[in-house]
């Protein structure tokens, strides 16, 4: 995906910072453009936000970004999700947790001081942001970052863990780029998506903080990055086990259906920096 075309199908918002539940740094517009331009230094320093067990798209991304010599993935963040695969958002995080550890087994890289556990429930005060281990090593790592060398956050999920850093830190905001997946393109009708709706708390402070963001809106821009059995048989089966998973989870998703497409939500993120 070039960027060219990327950049011409996925909104960059730029807002400045407003006050949520007291204060938020100012990032002055010419910096936050500047901060938003493509990254300079390669490869470029990133974590990635994923609720992994929430289908089968976070798999991908994952391992396109574990895989891929222009990405440094410092660590990765199990978010929380909720829907039939799981009881609720804690246990969505853990199942997520889980699907991690069992990508990088297959991947032969070890998760130690790598994954981090996230959210256990959705924002319930902006006074009272959860301390999870992945929103503290959000922290810390942004931290040891600056303007001119942001660390990016590309987050496919609930925004749970990103806003609850910022909560905490408001600081953070001038040191990273968050690259969500999340919400629909402004001038559709509705914002009922998944990401977006799952913690609204969380969403309005990724809005509000005034952190540099670039918005990937599924519908109707992700919803293109559709992809069939026939290819993933064709490029990721029979390379090396985490292909052969790849393609398994790909297949058994919409086993009972003919013939289908399947949209890969997440690896757009992932592509953004990539490309």
């Amino acid at each position: 995906m070039r960027r060219e075309l990327v950049g011409v199908l996925l909104g960059v918002i730029a807002l400045e910072g407003l006050a949520l539940a007291g204060g938020f740094p100012a990032v002055s517009e010419s910096r936050r453009i500047e901060m938003l331009q493509s990254p300079a230094r390669r490869p470029v320093r990133m974590v990635l936000d994923t609720d992994t067990y929430n289908e089968i798209d976070d798999q991908f991304a994952v391992v396109y970004a574990l895989i891929s010599p222009e990405l440094n993935v410092q660590a990765l963040y199990a978010a929380p999700f909720h829907n039939d695969r799981s009881s609720g958002p804690g246990d969505g995080m853990e199942k997520s947790y889980e699907e991690i550890l069992r990508l990088l087994d297959k991947l032969g890289k070890s998760p130690e001081g790598f994954v981090f556990k996230g959210s256990t429930h959705w924002i319930k005060s902006l006074d009272e942001p959860e301390r999870s281990p992945a929103a503290l090593d959000l922290i810390e790592r942004a931290k040891k970052s600056s303007s001119q060398d942001p660390l990016y956050v590309a987050a496919v999920g609930a925004i749970s863990n990103v806003a609850n850093a910022i909560l905490i830190e408001p600081s953070i905001i001038q040191n990273i780029v968050v690259v969500w997946l999340g919400g629909n393109g402004h001038n559709w009708p509705s914002q009922r998506e998944f990401n977006y709706m799952q913690d609204l708390k969380a969403s309005r402070v990724i809005f509000d903080s005034g952190v540099p963001l670039v918005q990937l809106p599924c519908t109707p821009v992700v919803t293109h990055f559709a992809t069939t059995v026939p290819e993933m048989e064709r490029y990721v089966g029979g390379r090396g086990p985490i292909g052969d998973y790849l393609l398994t989870i790909f297949k058994d998703y919409h086993k009972d259906q003919f013939a289908w497409s399947k949209v890969l939500w997440d690896m757009t993120a992932v592509a953004w920096l990539v490309n």
